[in-house]
C-alpha cells in the first residue's frame, strides 16, 4: 500500500493567465502563416518576434507547475507528479502527430521534395515514435529539414516541457529561493551570452538532435522555466485593472516589433529579446496572476483562449507545412495568399476546437478516473 496520501485539492485558477497563453497561440499560428512569405530569412519576417511565444509558454508552465506543486510533495510522489502531467500534455502529443501523419503527403512539394517518394512505413515509424515525444537523428528524417519531430515540428518544445518537470521533480523542487534565485541568474546569464553575443541575434531554434539546436533548446528553456517558478514562490504580483487586456497588448506589441538591427549588428535584436524574456515577459505574468476578471464576458474570453491554447498550438503546424509549400510552389505573394492565410487560421482553430471537445477532454477525463480507481484499489490493499 502506498504512503502518500492522494486527496489532493484543486487550487484557484488564473483565468487571466489561461487567457494569454491562448493570445500568445494564437499569435504563433499567425506568426507561422507570415513565415511563408519570409523567403527563408530572419531578416524578413512580418510578425518579427512570434517565436518568443514558446519561451513565454515556458515561463507560464514554471509559474503554473510550482503554484500547483511546490507545497503538495509531502502528499505527492514522483511518478504521481509525472502521471498528472502525462494526462495533461500527452494525449494530444499523440494526436498531433496523427493530424501531422494525415497531411503529411499533401504537403509534396519542391519545398519538401522527399515526401513523394517516402515509403509509408518510414512515415508510421516516426508517427509511433512521435507518440513518445523521444527525438529523431537527423538521420531517420522524413521531412528534409532536420526536425527531430519532422511530423509535427513545434512538438520539439514539448520534449523540453518534459525534460524542466523531470528537473523541478527531480532537483529544483528542493532548492531555496536563494540557490534557486543562483540558478536563475546563471540561465539569464546563458540566455545574453546566446543572443547576445552569439551567432544568430535571436532564440530561433531548438528543434532539430544536434549539439547546436540542442544547446539553443536548453538555453530557451531554463531562464524562463525556472524563473517561473521563482515567480511563483516569491508571490510579488502586480495588481490593475484591465489586466488581461494590458497584457494582451504587450504580448501583441512585442511579438509585432520588427527586427531590431541587420547582419552587423546581431547584438541589437538579441538584446531586445534578453530584455523580453528576463524581463518583459515576468512583468506580463506578474501582472496577469495579479489581477481580476469581473466582467463576464472578459472571464469567458479567458477560459476560451485557455482551453484552445495548447490544441491550437500542437496541431497547427501540419496545415502550416502546407500552406508554407504552396506558396513557395507557385511563388505567391502576400496579397494574393493573405485569404487562405485567414483560411489556415479558422481551420486550425476548429480542428483544435473538435480535438479538445471530442478527443483531449474526454480521454483525460478517462484517463484521470482510471488513476483515481488504480489509487482506490491499491489504498484497499
Amino acid at each position: 500500500m502506498s504512503s502518500i496520501s492522494i486527496d489532493i485539492k484543486p487550487k484557484k485558477h488564473y483565468e487571466i493567465l489561461d487567457g494569454l497563453r491562448g493570445v500568445a497561440a494564437l499569435l504563433v499560428v499567425i506568426f507561422h502563416i507570415f513565415e511563408a512569405f519570409n523567403e527563408g530569412s530572419r531578416f524578413k519576417q512580418i510578425m518579427n518576434h512570434g517565436y518568443l511565444a514558446v519561451d513565454f509558454f515556458f515561463l507560464l508552465s514554471g509559474f503554473v507547475v510550482a503554484y500547483a506543486y511546490d507545497d503538495r510533495w509531502e502528499k505527492l510522489s514522483q511518478w504521481e507528479f509525472y502521471k498528472r502531467r502525462l494526462i495533461r500534455l500527452q494525449p494530444m502529443v499523440i494526436m498531433g502527430m496523427i493530424i501531422g501523419a494525415i497531411f503529411y503527403y499533401f504537403q509534396a512539394s519542391n519545398v519538401f521534395p522527399q515526401i513523394a517518394g517516402m515509403e509509408v512505413w518510414k512515415v508510421i515509424l516516426t508517427m509511433v515514435i512521435g507518440f513518445t515525444l523521444l527525438p529523431i537523428p537527423p538521420s531517420m528524417e522524413i521531412r528534409g529539414w532536420g526536425e527531430m519531430h519532422p511530423l509535427n515540428g513545434p512538438a520539439w518544445s514539448l520534449f523540453f516541457e518534459y525534460i524542466a518537470n523531470i528537473l523541478y521533480a527531480v532537483l529544483f523542487r528542493k532548492f531555496s529561493n536563494k540557490v534557486l534565485g543562483f540558478f536563475v541568474l546563471i540561465f539569464a546569464g546563458m540566455l545574453i551570452n546566446y543572443t547576445v553575443f552569439g551567432p544568430k541575434g535571436d532564440v530561433i531554434g531548438g528543434w532539430s538532435l544536434n549539439l547546436e539546436q540542442m544547446n539553443v533548446g536548453f538555453t530557451r528553456l531554463l531562464f524562463p522555466f525556472f524563473a517561473g517558478i521563482l515567480l511563483s514562490r516569491l508571490g510579488k504580483l502586480i495588481h490593475i485593472k484591465g489586466a488581461f487586456w494590458v497584457c494582451s497588448i504587450m504580448i501583441i506589441v512585442l511579438f509585432s516589433i520588427p527586427r531590431i538591427g541587420d547582419e552587423n549588428t546581431l547584438w541589437m535584436n538579441g538584446l531586445y529579446e534578453s530584455i523580453v524574456i528576463i524581463f518583459l515577459f515576468p512583468l506580463i505574468v506578474a501582472i496577469g496572476a495579479g489581477g481580476e476578471i469581473k466582467n463576464p464576458v472578459s472571464l469567458k474570453i479567458c477560459k476560451a483562449l485557455g482551453d484552445i491554447s495548447y490544441p491550437i498550438y500542437i496541431i497547427h503546424y501540419p496545415l502550416i507545412y502546407w500552406y508554407m509549400a504552396w506558396v513557395i510552389d507557385n511563388k505567391v505573394p502576400l496579397k494574393d495568399g493573405y485569404v487562405l492565410g485567414i483560411g489556415v487560421l479558422l481551420a486550425s482553430i476548429t480542428i483544435a476546437y473538435l480535438c479538445l471537445k471530442f478527443y483531449d477532454e474526454p480521454v483525460r477525463n478517462w484517463l484521470q478516473k482510471k488513476v483515481q480507481r488504480n489509487r482506490g484499489t491499491e489504498a484497499q490493499r
